[in-house]
């Protein structure tokens, strides 16, 4: 009986998986590419950001600890 139960939660859950997977509203290629697109633009402007704060920062640790 606890076999019986199981099996049927899972066809349930793949059941309702599927269901909602076809409810998705899916993009198209082009809109796909586009916003991988801006993901990539932004983690590159980001990247250079985060080097410049880091560059800065590292600059002035070297100018507080040679002021010593």
């Amino acid at each position: 009986m606890a076999d019986e139960k199981k099996t049927n939660a899972i066809t349930r859950y793949v059941r309702e998986t599927t269901g909602e997977l076809r409810k998705v509203s899916w993009p198209t290629r082009r809109e796909a590419l586009q916003l991988s697109a801006i993901v990539i633009a932004v983690m590159v402007v980001m990247g250079i950001y985060l080097s410049l704060v880091d560059a800065a920062g590292e600059a002035l640790i070297k100018l507080a600890l040679s002021a010593r």
